[in-house]
């Protein structure tokens, strides 16, 4: 194999290994968030019951692709390896296509949350992988390990236990780098408003009309000039010709008290600290309600800071009234799970502004902020 041949690879190697390791560890990050990705296209092909499997799938797929990310910059294996990487960029590309055709997909998840890709570029991203790593495999023969044997499996191993650490610890304490629009120092209001200079769909108004046995779609200005009552009117409808980007950062969060009143804008307007505990159901309430959770509850009240207890669990809230110095909130599950990946997480709240955000589990720690 000529010099130039060996460098190209190696180049690509490390191009197709660090590109698999980042996507890995973003993820890592965040596996619940990818769960919810991988649960998007479930819904999107009625694949219902394997809504169970998706954090197992993410946990997985992300100590894969750091896995592989490493086993391809040092060489090791590149028979298995080629292989795997092949398949797996089939599949994602196909994926990711689905998601420009169908429409249905606003973001692959390719990157997690922290680097979100819109359709249309993580099927060209998928589309220039596939190029390298096909230029892997049909080479995979003359690529050799750089390490020997034993200290790639050690590597390889520390890449595996560090990886799934990585996934236990965000998973109970939160990820490490939070990069949704509910972190720490953004304000909700502020998040809830389109970005500066942003440009709304373009939308034309669509006739539908039925004549001869046939129907057919007008919009206003290419109505026929022979409309009569031989026409007959079918629907109306707004058909989006341009997607825009006034959709903002957090577009569905509201709360209710238990009776449905809305009480979204009362509470981000007013000027008072309080406390929100987001808990989209109450499957871990014997594990939060413990000796550091009532204490908490003593602080607030010596400090007049409000308590509330958001949920989307409306049976359970109400069975708990009267039992817990708190006001129970409703909220939507799907927004309470992008606010709050560990169930249940605390928000110290100013108003409208996120002062501090934390796990359950990490009460006691954070509790002497709260002032």
């Amino acid at each position: 194999m000529s010099t130039y041949k060996k460098n190209t690879l190696l180049v690509i190697r490390w191009l197709v290994g660090l590109l698999f390791i980042f996507s890995g560890l973003v993820k890592a990050n965040d596996p619940l968030g990818l769960s919810y990705k991988m649960q998007e296209f479930f819904d999107a092909w009625n694949w219902y019951s394997f809504y169970d499997y998706t954090l197992a799938f993410s946990l997985i797929m992300n100590v894969f692709e750091v896995l592989a990310g490493v086993a391809v910059i040092i060489g090791w294996r590149m028979k298995l390896f080629s292989w795997l990487l092949l398949l797996l960029i089939i599949f994602f590309a196909f994926l990711t296509g689905y998601a420009v055709l169908s429409g249905k997909i606003k973001t692959c998840g390719c990157f997690g949350d922290c680097l979100p890709l819109t359709p249309t570029q993580s099927f060209l991203k998928d589309l220039v992988l596939f190029v390298l790593i096909l230029i892997l495999f049909i080479n995979r023969k003359q690529i050799s390990s750089s390490i020997n044997s034993v200290a790639a499996i050690v590597l390889l191993l520390l890449c595996v236990g560090s990886v799934s650490f990585l996934q236990a610890y965000v998973m109970k304490h939160l990820p490490v780098v939070d990069c949704l629009p509910y972190k720490k120092g953004n304000n909700i209001l502020k998040e809830m408003q389109p970005p500066p200079n942003a440009v709304p769909d373009s939308v034309v108004m669509v006739f539908k009309y039925k004549k001869n046995g046939g129907v057919k779609e007008y919009t206003a200005e290419t109505l026929p000039a022979d409309l009569d009552s031989t026409y007959e009117f079918i629907d109306r409808i707004d058909k989006v010709v341009r997607k825009g980007n006034a959709t903002p950062p957090i577009a569905d969060f509201a709360l209710f008290t238990l009776n449905e009143t809305d009480t979204t804008d009362a509470l981000l307007n007013s000027d008072d600290k309080y406390v929100m505990l987001f808990a989209k159901d109450f499957s871990a309430f014997d594990q939060w309600m413990n000796d550091d959770f009532k204490n908490f509850l003593l602080q607030l009240q010596e400090k007049q800071i409000h308590f509330y207890i958001v949920t989307a669990d409306k049976q359970n809230a109400e069975k708990l009234i009267g039992n817990l110095p708190a006001d129970f909130l409703l909220g939507d599950a799907t927004v309470i799970k992008t606010a709050a990946r560990v169930n249940p997480t605390y928000f110290f709240m100013h108003g409208a502004n996120i002062i501090d955000k934390f796990s359950y589990v990490d009460l006691k720690k954070h509790r002497q902020n709260i002032h």
